[in-house]
């Protein structure tokens, strides 16, 4: 076998790797945006039972929530509403149920006004 052989074999290996390598990123793509498509369609329809619940909201929310979340169900497979993987998706702060932390009482050092995010490079020491 030749050179040339040996580096034209080579070269097909990395290729067949490297699409082997897109296409499980592509998978892994899919099913990121799939879990969020789901998480945006759970929260749809806590929000309209809350609604119905707590303020008289029509039932028709409420269906029209569910069936688009049964589709999303028949197209990508079971939902995972665990409390477990929806505690380790939140991007944000946890929510605990306890209340936020006081407001700090200092004082803006640069006559800047005291409202939260209301700063400016002098108020840094």
């Amino acid at each position: 076998m030749g050179l040339m052989d040996k580096v034209k074999q080579q070269a097909e290996q990395a290729l067949a790797k490297a699409q082997q390598g897109v296409s499980q990123g592509q998978a892994k793509f899919d099913q990121v945006q799939a879990k969020r498509q789901a998480d945006v369609l759970l929260r749809n329809l806590g929000a309209a039972y809350y609604a119905k619940e707590r303020s008289g909201g029509p039932q028709d929310a409420v269906d029209a929530a569910m069936k688009m979340l049964d589709e999303h169900v028949a197209a990508h497979g079971p939902i995972d509403t665990s409390a477990a993987a929806a505690t380790a998706t939140q991007t944000g702060p946890a929510t605990t149920g306890a209340p936020p932390p006081p407001a700090s009482s200092t004082t803006p050092t640069s006559g800047a006004s005291a409202v939260a995010g209301n700063f400016s490079i002098d108020d840094v020491s």
